[in-house]
């Protein structure tokens, strides 16, 4: 199955935003190490790959990856207060690590991207967690995301 750079991105963005959670270091050491030490396969986050088979992920999906992690880095604090606004009976500290990486992705593209449109945002988003989450994760990420996009996307497409 072949995806589209941009799905591809937002994966590669998901597993770096999940690595930066769990790291105690800056943007770029993460970026670094993650960019030198893994390389996938055709399906870009499959397993990853022996030295002498490595495949290169494509630029193009590289540079929207970082651009969507170094947003949700930048703006964590606002990201975080937005998604725990709309989050009932969910603390940030109790959602599943994938989930908040998720949410936290969907969400800077929800409020500092309005040329992808809501619905892609949020089908992704969806799409995203089908693949990685739990059986809960699509559910739950589909929800809390169509009630942010109500409010800061006034005029949702």
């Amino acid at each position: 199955m072949r995806i589209g750079v941009r799905r591809q991105g937002r994966e590669l963005a998901v597993k770096i935003l999940y690595c930066l959670d769990h790291a105690d270091m800056d943007i770029e050491t993460v970026l670094d190490l993650f960019w030198n030490s893994f390389r996938f396969g055709n399906d870009v986050l499959g397993e990853a790959l022996e030295e002498d088979d490595r495949a290169s992920v494509p630029a193009d999906a590289r540079q929207f990856a970082e651009t969507l992690t170094r947003g949700v880095f930048s703006h964590r604090e606002q990201i975080d207060r937005v998604i725990d606004e709309f989050s009932t009976n969910w603390s940030l500290e109790r959602m599943a690590r994938v989930d908040l990486a998720i949410l936290r992705m969907a969400t800077y593209e929800l409020l500092f991207l309005p040329e992808v449109p809501t619905s892609v945002v949020i089908n992704e988003a969806v799409e995203i967690g089908k693949r990685y989450g739990t059986v809960e994760t699509p559910a739950f990420v589909n929800g809390l995301l169509d009630k942010i996009s109500r409010t800061y996307r006034a005029t949702s497409s």
